[in-house]
């Protein structure tokens, strides 16, 4: 069936309740030193009380700077150069500053991307809370502060609340950002990437709350995200941005069953999953082109798949599609197009022959304890086991992803591996050789063997070395080639390998973007030839479409060179497409590891279980979360790893504990198949 399509000026509005929040033609500029750039081209959205709409779009298109203008917050170069914001019916960019200010905190509230850098550190949480209700009229009580954290699930509230930011974990932190924003009780609350590069499970917490908080209040909630997931979970409308513009609205439904747009098909498309293990996904090729010079076509046009002549030369304008709207050529007298189906790229990775019999790292007994020390002598008066008798192997070829909430112990355990972190006891061998307790000479030799990604490529590249000497000098240092014209010949060869240029090796770290910061790190592990790379949290702050571009750039490597990845991530998206083998750590422990098909379609450990049922869910037709009550947020907090539950460490958060799960730590129970688990009640598929 065909439904006709209708052309129009801008989507259509007629069905829509009266608007909280109407943005038209929101215009923004910035003046830099090369010339004006408008991150913000025309944006035009319509919001009601108590709805949720999601602005969905990569890095770089002007979601977050869309954002800032809204909340008048543009940095000093930025100024919105045309457009209305009404609240209310109350015209934002009119009011004067004095007015603006009891209305940013007030009718609007903010939650921004990272609270550790939003939240004072050098005032208690109480603090910062009082202060927001000050100045918005609501008073500045302890009870109205400790009121606001309770509501957000922050246990023992009263306590909590003379506590620093540095003391509470990332999702506590984000509560926290939370209770601030909606301390002068908003009609309107943007959230900017509320839960990147949180775990799933934290995740969950968080929007669960959102919700909740929400339906109570009647609240409008601007959700920007790249996150397709967390759309389906708590978006009623839904829209694309792509390169300043709004390219395609309408329902959360309708925008799942059929997206319409090209650069939104290229979105699902790039989204990892068990039926594309073994196939390239297919990742829009390039980036976000730069905004500082205007378009005569279609912005997406160079990455088009279905461009034509006339996109180069003539802007699209907007059709009606249904319950959809979509600025797009293709739209022009046709019928709806099929729903999307995603179609793998060729395959190979999993057939692809691999080295498997031959293990290059094994890990038994690994444990990692940091004394805590107390008093004016330093006394020991405890410890962290941050790492507590961790086991497994990797063999050549393979990907083991080690999976877990944070603070569970992944990133330690990867730099225990390379001796970054001295282990408290155990042992790591590489292709046999016993790396705990080397030192010198003997720990760079065995160093060359095995690289290290980290999760934040900004933090882990030199600021003052070009790019070029950012890889050639592992080579330099570890002995790999001493010649340095052959070494600045290899540098040229894998910036073109990793999708980059060899003129690029001139910029520094900051003229790139993160997940091209992301490839010159990989580039960097790849140039002393290692047989083993931990890779931690390589994507979890990286868009759809670049994660996609990595992803692949991975498996190429990996078929190429025989490498071994151990790849720590809370990505389970990510795990079921890329793992051959996961191992799920809790409180410093491996609870469960096999097969990936195995651990991931049939769990026997609850934490695997909870894990899973975390994740949100890609799907049309599926209702929008419900949160939870208080209690149950509450105890789905991590507990300290420097004092653990007694017996399992799980049994405060399982439903099935019982009294030898208060008493003593399971045994490993091998289920066959290489799958194994630590729970005293597994629960057998």
């Amino acid at each position: 069936m065909s439904l006709a399509l209708r052309t129009e000026s801008a989507p259509d509005t007629a069905s829509r309740p009266a608007p909280l929040l109407e943005v038209s033609g929101l215009r923004v500029a910035i003046d830099t030193p090369r010339g004006t750039i408008r991150p913000v081209d025309g944006v035009d959205l319509m919001l009601a009380a108590g709805e949720t709409f999601a602005l969905l779009g990569e890095s770089g298109c002007g979601k977050s700077m869309t954002a800032l203008a809204l909340a008048r917050l543009l940095p000093d170069a930025g100024r919105v150069e045309h457009g209305e914001v009404r609240l209310g019916g109350t015209d934002l960019l009119r009011l004067p500053e004095a007015a603006m200010r009891k209305v940013r905190g007030g009718r609007i509230g903010m939650i921004f991307q990272e609270p550790g850098t939003s939240l004072n550190p050098v005032m208690t949480v109480g603090a910062q809370i009082a202060e927001v209700l000050r100045h918005h009229g609501q008073g500045d009580g302890r009870a109205a502060a400790i009121g606001l954290l309770e509501a957000v699930g922050i246990p023992d509230p009263a306590r909590r609340l003379d506590d620093y930011p540095f003391q509470f974990s990332g999702g506590m932190k984000q509560r926290v950002m939370i209770a601030m924003a909606l301390a002068g009780r908003p009609e309107l609350l943007i959230a900017d990437e509320p839960t990147t590069a949180l775990d799933v499970t934290i995740q969950a917490q968080v929007l669960d709350l959102l919700a909740g908080i929400q339906a109570e209040r009647g609240m409008g909630l601007l959700l920007i995200t790249h996150d397709l997931g967390v759309v389906a979970r708590m978006a009623h409308k839904v829209g694309v941005m792509y390169a300043g513009e709004v390219v395609e609205t309408g329902s959360r439904d309708a925008f799942f069953a059929t997206p319409l747009h090209p650069y939104s098909r290229k979105l699902f498309a790039a989204l990892p999953s068990a039926a594309h293990r073994g196939s390239m996904l297919d990742a829009p090729l390039g980036s976000v082109p730069p905004l500082d010079h205007a378009f005569p076509g279609c912005r997406f046009a160079e990455r088009c798949p279905a461009a034509f002549d006339r996109c180069d030369d003539e802007a699209p304008g907007w059709h009606r599609v249904g319950a959809q709207s979509v600025r797009c050529h293709l739209y022009e007298a046709v019928a709806i197009p099929r729903p999307f189906e995603r179609i793998a790229m060729g395959q190979g990775g999993a057939a692809a022959p691999r080295q498997a019999a031959q293990t290059v790292l094994e890990v038994r007994d690994l444990a990692v304890h940091f004394p805590v020390r107390k008093g004016l002598l330093r006394r020991v008066a405890g410890h962290v086991r941050a790492v507590d008798g961790v086991g497994f192997r990797l063999a050549a070829g393979r990907t083991l992803a080690l999976v877990g909430e944070s603070g569970c112990g992944k990133t330690t355990v990867g730099k225990a591996l390379l001796q970054l972190v001295a282990p408290t006891a155990g042992s790591v061998q590489l292709d046999g050789i016993e790396m705990v307790g080397q030192s010198g000479e003997a720990l760079r030799g065995l160093r060359r063997a095995v690289q290290m990604v980290f999760q934040d490529p900004f933090a882990s590249l030199d600021p003052r070395m070009r790019v070029g000497e950012i890889i050639e000098e592992g080579m330099a240092s570890l002995g790999v080639e001493p010649d340095p014209a052959a070494r600045r010949r290899a540098a040229d060869v894998l910036l073109e390998r990793i999708g980059l240029t060899a003129a690029m090796r001139w910029r520094y770290p900051h003229e790139f973007s993160g997940g091209q910061r992301q490839r010159i790190a990989i580039a960097r592990a790849l140039a002393v030839s290692p047989r083993l790379i931990v890779c931690d949290e390589p994507t979890s702050a990286l868009d759809v479409s670049v994660q996609a571009q990595l992803l692949n750039l991975m498996r190429e490597l990996q078929r190429e060179r025989g490498l071994a990845y151990l790849f720590i991530t809370h990505n389970l998206a990510v795990v079921d497409y890329l793992a051959d083998d996961v191992a799920v750590m809790y409180l410093g422990r491996v609870v469960e590891q096999g097969p990936a098909e195995r651990v991931l379609r049939c769990p026997t450990h609850p934490y695997t279980r909870m894990l899973l049922d975390a994740v949100p869910e890609i799907e049309a037709g599926r209702p929008r979360t419900a949160a939870p009550d208080a209690q149950t947020r509450i105890a789905a907090d991590l507990p300290s790893p420097l004092n653990p539950p007694a017996g399992c460490h799980f049994n405060p958060r399982c439903p099935r504990a019982s009294d030898i799960c208060r008493l003593t730590y399971p045994y490993e129970t091998e289920l066959g198949g290489g799958h194994a688990v630590r729970c005293h009640w597994p629960q057998r598929q």
